[in-house]
C-alpha cells in the first residue's frame, strides 16, 4: 500500500496498534530502528533492528501473551522499568485484541495498587524489580494473571518460559471501543485513566501526518518521550508508516545523548520539552550534536523561547525549524506553530499556535461572563474526533469537563486578533496579581543563563514564589537576580533547590501543586 492508501484505511478503520509494525514491514522491511539500550524482554534482539524484525518480535510476544491467557477485550496493565519494550509489549497485547493499560514506572506501589483496583482484576505485565516495589500491595489478589517479562516469581507466569508459543491471528478492536489506556500526571491526586479508541488515535495522527508529508526527503527521527504516553504510540505509528529510520532513546544524560546523535545524525528530533531544556548545554558542544537536525518538535508543555532559539541556532541545516504542539492526554495535538532561526529568539512563549486545518477546533470560553482577553483569560476548550472516550470508572469526572462536543482542558488563555492561542497558566496554578507564571518564567530564563529551571508557584500567603535551579547547583548571584526581576515586583524572594529535588511527572513536567505545597509550609525566603 502507498502512503495515501494507508492513511485512507486508518481513517476508515481507526488506528489498530497491533498491526502497525506488520503494515510498515510490508511497505519497506529494511527500515532501521536503533536503540540506545537493550530490550528487557528480548535482550538477544540487540540494539539494531529492521522493521521486519520488529514486526516478528511483536507477533512472537503476542503469541506468548495468548498462551499466558490474555484474550480480546482484557485489560493488561503494563508496569515495568522504562524501556522501549514497553511499546513492543503493548503493541503485542493490542495485536490479540487486549487493551494495554500503560502505567508509568515512576508511579509508586500504593498508586499502582489503587489503579489496579480501579481496573478490576486486570492482567499485570511487570518485571521482578517492580514486583519488589509492589511488596506491600496484594498483587496476586488484584491482578490475574501476573506475568513477568523475564525471571521467575511464585504465582507469576514468565514470558521467557513461553518462548516458541504458537503464533495467533491479529484481532481488531471496534472503532469506538477502548483500545489503549494511559493515565494523567496525577499532579492533583490519583492519576485518571484515560481511554483511547481506534477512532481517537487515528484522528491524532492527522496533524503530523501532513507535516511529515512536507519533508523533501526521509529523515532519521530521534524519539525521546515517555514510553508509556499516548504520544509515544502516535509518534511510532507515524515514523513506521512513513518508513522513517528511528532512533529510540531512553538515555537523557547530555554527554551520552551527544555521542548518540553524533554517531547517527538525526534530521528530526521529538523530545520532551524538559529534556530539550536539559540538552541546551549541547548547543555549545564542539561535537555539534544538533548540526544535522532540521526539525525539532515537542508536545506536552509549551517550551521556553530560550531553549527553542538555542536549538535552532545550533543546527547547520538550511531552513531549520522548531515545531511546537500544544495539547494534552485527553485531547491529543490541538494547536501548533513553527519557529525558524530568525524568529525563535523573539518568540512569545505563551503563543502556542493555531488550530491546524481539518484537525482540532479550539475556543476560549469566559470564566466570569466577560469576554476573554489578555487581562481576563478564559477557559481553553477543544473539540474533534481525537478526544479521549472517557476516564475509566470515573465517568462523572470526565463529564465534568465535557460540554457537548467540547473538552475543557484546565488551561486558561486568550486568542489574538489573528487567532493565535495564548496559553497563560493552568487554572489551578494561577496566582493573584500575576498575569502568567509561565510568562514570568520565560522572561527570567532568557535573562539569566545560569538558571537551568525556574518555576513560579503560589506561596503560603498566595504570593508568587520563584523556585530556582542552576547549572551544577551553583549559588545564584543575588545582584543579577534583583536586576532581572526589577519589573516583577510581585515576586517573593527566590528559593533555590537542587534540580534533582524538583517533583516531576513521567513526562518530566514539574509537579507545580506538589512544589507549592512544599513551600507553602515554610517562609518564602531562603
Amino acid at each position: 500500500m502507498n502512503g495515501f492508501t494507508i492513511w485512507r484505511s486508518i481513517r476508515r478503520r481507526g488506528l489498530f496498534l497491533g498491526t502497525v509494525p506488520e503494515t510498515a514491514a510490508a511497505r519497506k522491511s529494511s527500515t532501521p530502528l536503533t536503540l540506545d539500550h537493550d530490550l528487557d524482554v528480548l535482550p538477544e534482539a540487540g540494539r539494531r533492528l529492521t522493521v521486519s524484525e520488529l514486526a516478528d518480535h511483536v507477533d512472537d510476544l503476542a503469541g506468548r501473551l495468548w498462551s499466558a491467557g490474555i484474550r480480546p477485550g482484557r485489560h493488561i496493565a503494563i508496569y515495568k522499568a522504562a524501556n522501549f519494550d514497553v511499546w513492543v509489549l503493548a503493541t503485542a497485547a493490542a495485536r490479540i485484541g487486549a487493551v494495554p493499560v500503560m502505567l508509568s514506572p515512576a508511579l509508586d506501589g500504593a498508586t499502582v495498587g489503587a489503579l489496579l483496583r480501579r481496573l478490576d482484576q486486570p492482567a499485570l505485565l511487570t518485571d521482578l524489580h517492580k514486583l519488589d516495589a509492589l511488596a506491600d500491595v496484594p498483587v496476586m489478589d488484584l491482578a490475574d494473571p501476573v506475568i513477568t517479562v523475564s525471571g521467575d516469581r511464585p504465582g507469576a507466569v514468565s514470558l521467557a518460559g513461553l518462548a516458541g508459543a504458537p503464533r495467533v491471528e491479529p484481532v481488531s478492536r471496534p472503532k469506538d471501543e477502548p483500545a489503549l489506556i494511559t493515565h494523567t500526571s496525577g499532579t492533583t491526586g490519583l492519576p485518571k485513566l484515560v481511554v483511547h479508541t481506534p477512532r481517537s488515535m487515528a484522528a491524532r495522527l492527522k496533524p503530523q501526518w501532513w507535516l511529515l508529508s512536507l519533508m523533501r526527503k526521509r529523515e532519521t527521527v530521534a524519539i525521546h518521550i515517555s514510553f508509556v504516553h499516548s504520544r509515544m504510540f502516535a509518534a511510532m505509528a507515524l515514523a513506521l508508516l512513513k518508513e522513517l529510520p528511528v532512533l529510540l532513546m531512553k538515555e537523557s544524560d547530555p554527554d551520552k545523548v551527544a555521542a548518540f546523535f553524533v554517531e547517527y545524525r538525526p534530521g528530526f528530533i521529538e523530545a520532551l520539552p524538559n529534556s530539550l531544556m536539559e540538552w541546551e548545554c549541547l548547543t555549545e558542544d564542539p561535537r555539534k550534536p544538533f548540526a544535522s537536525v532540521k526539525y525539532f518538535s515537542s508536545t506536552f508543555d509549551a517550551i521556553h523561547p530560550r531553549t527553542m532559539s538555542r536549538l535552532v541556532d545550533s543546527s547547520e541545516r538550511r531552513g531549520a525549524l522548531y515545531f511546537q504542539i500544544y495539547g494534552q492526554s485527553e485531547v491529543g495535538p490541538a494547536v501548533g506553530r513553527a519557529y525558524v532561526r530568525k524568529s525563535a529568539h523573539r518568540a512569545d512563549g505563551r503563543c502556542v499556535g493555531w488550530a491546524m486545518p481539518g484537525c482540532a477546533k479550539v475556543r476560549v470560553v469566559s470564566r466570569d461572563g466577560s469576554r476573554p482577553s489578555e487581562t481576563n483569560p478564559g477557559f481553553i476548550e477543544v473539540a474533534w474526533e481525537g478526544l479521549a472516550k472517557t476516564y475509566l470508572a470515573e465517568q462523572d469526572r470526565y463529564d465534568a469537563n465535557r460540554f457537548g462536543d467540547w473538552w475543557r482542558t484546565g488551561d486558561v488563555g486568550y486568542r489574538t486578533r489573528r487567532g493565535c492561542l495564548h496559553m497563560l497558566d493552568r487554572e489551578v496554578d494561577m496566582i493573584p496579581g500575576v498575569r502568567s507564571a509561565l510568562e514570568v518564567e520565560d522572561v527570567l530564563l532568557s535573562r539569566l543563563e545560569e538558571l537551568s529551571e525556574l518555576v513560579v508557584v503560589r506561596g503560603r500567603k498566595s504570593e508568587a514564589v520563584p523556585v530556582i535551579c542552576t547549572h551544577d547547583d551553583r549559588p545564584v548571584d543575588q545582584g543579577r537576580w534583583r536586576k532581572a526581576v526589577a519589573d516583577f515586583p510581585q515576586l517573593a524572594d527566590p528559593i533555590q533547590i537542587p534540580q534533582a529535588e524538583l517533583p516531576r511527572t513521567a513526562t518530566l513536567k514539574v509537579q507545580r501543586v506538589a512544589l507549592a505545597r512544599r513551600f507553602g509550609e515554610q517562609p518564602t525566603s531562603n
